[in-house]
């Protein structure tokens, strides 16, 4: 099972990869270097690697439903500018100052601050021209669906509000509770591999009780994974995570093992796995994969 569902992920991050490639502005025009060419060197540098785990959430929960591949990886594409403009920034110095992501320099390191900051804003905005663009649907109320469940999940109620939280917390006078962090965790990382699963839900036109039950699913399923994440952090190398370790918790960054210790946030991670795999009861057979995926993310080592 875990070896179909990793050539299953291989293969979406291949084709997400060369979705990407098509979608990503040119850097010549009549084969002459424009004059933002650095920009756009840095957003493809940006896009570049990583696991692609909420392209492969968007694409199967659009096939679940019947929509064409292609316009899932169209979405999964959307997606994963968004996750890459949001690495891009966190590594800045005024974030979290990180010298390595995907096992090579961060995009700030390898071109500049102010190239980095541009091209994680221009990686922003190509998210949204993707998903209104008719060649995503020709449905223009599902395309305005699908950019408004972005938008939330990427702004303040979501993924930049929880950065802002984890912010704070490294000087609070008081740790952060377990309901705390677990809310900080539901919007950083966790809206993104949400709406990773809405998005794919509407482009399919899901009904309201499927949709319901993937985002049930996507919610425990995206702490499951953030907690895997901290246990990495903990116990992991920078040569296998491919970025660096053991720094959460020296920076006073609210974590999982600090709060539940390596057992016990091992145990935490297998509950919400199963806890994610339940919610997917109705969907039957077509959730086979995502189901598959849950037993996956558990067992990670990267």
């Amino acid at each position: 099972m875990l070896e179909t569902i990793k050539e299953r992920l291989d293969a979406v991050a291949d084709d997400t990869a060369v979705m990407l490639q098509s979608l990503l502005p040119r850097t010549e025009v009549d084969g002459v270097r424009c004059s933002e060419a650095r920009l756009l060197d840095a957003m493809h540098y940006a896009t570049e690697g990583g696991k692609r785990l909420r392209a492969f959430l968007a694409v199967e929960s659009a096939l679940m439903f019947g929509a064409d591949r292609t316009l899932g990886l169209r979405v999964a594409a959307a997606i994963e500018c968004i996750h890459a403009y949001s690495l891009v920034h966190d590594d800045l110095p005024c974030m979290d100052d990180d010298d390595l992501r995907r096992g090579r320099p961060t995009t700030h390191k390898k071109f500049d601050e102010a190239t980095a900051v541009l091209a994680g804003d221009a990686l922003q905005s190509l998210a949204f021209t993707i998903l209104a663009d008719p060649a995503t649907h020709e449905n223009p109320f599902t395309r305005c669906s699908l950019v408004a469940e972005l938008a939330r999940a990427a702004g303040a109620r979501g993924m930049v509000g929880g950065q802002m939280i984890d912010i704070e917390a490294e000087n609070a006078d008081v740790p952060l509770s377990l309901a705390e962090t677990s809310r900080l965790q539901r919007m950083k990382t966790g809206a993104l591999i949400e709406v990773s699963c809405t998005c794919g839900a509407v482009l399919g036109g899901a009904s309201a009780s499927n949709r319901r039950a993937l985002e049930f699913f996507a919610r425990d399923f995206g702490l499951c994974f953030q907690i895997c994440d901290d246990l990495l952090d903990a116990t992991g190398d920078v040569e296998t995570v491919g970025k660096a370790v053991a720094k959460d918790s020296g920076a006073g960054k609210a974590t999982f093992v600090d709060l539940l210790g390596v057992d016990g946030a091992r145990e935490r991670a297998k509950l919400l796995t199963e806890q994610a795999k339940s919610h997917l009861a109705p969907l039957g057979s077509r959730a086979k994969a995502l189901s598959d995926l849950a037993d996956y993310a558990l067992l990670r080592d990267s």
